[in-house]
């Protein structure tokens, strides 16, 4: 995502273990051919993004984007398909990397009382003749 028109993903980490089962889905996505691989067209279409991938023995496979901000976001992608590894992956790019923060609370008050009054289902006016004058002044 873009923040007044510059991109705020700086660096994007895939980390994965050599041998472990729950990382074969990102071993295969990086084992590619270059004319089919996603990483490389991820890769050519954000020329910005550093991508760094890393093997990490003995640990579940995640992708991490550090953002200029200075925030990061991990997304774990254990026995995941390549799909999801590519959803994961344009989500970090999309996103700015601040954290959600919630805004006011449940319901949007004012300072003014309703001047309508309370509706309730028991109200039943369609049949009543109201009066109804222009006062200028």
């Amino acid at each position: 995502m873009a923040t007044r028109g510059v991109p705020q993903l700086q660096k994007l980490y895939i980390r994965y273990c050599e041998h472990g089962g729950s990382s074969a889905a990102v071993r295969e996505y990086l084992s590619r051919p270059p004319r089919t691989s996603h990483l490389i067209e991820f890769a050519a279409s954000n020329p910005h993004v550093q991508i760094v991938v890393k093997p990490r023995n003995g640990h579940h496979p995640y992708v991490q984007g550090e953002y200029l901000t200075g925030q990061s976001k991990q997304i774990c992608v254990k026995n995941v398909n390549e799909k999801r590894i590519r959803e994961v992956m344009t989500m970090l790019r999309n996103t700015s990397g601040r954290k959600i923060v919630r805004l006011g609370g449940l319901a949007v008050r004012g300072d003014a009382l309703s001047i309508q009054g309370v509706w309730t289902p028991m109200l039943d006016i369609k049949e009543e003749k109201f009066e109804m004058k222009v006062v200028e002044g």
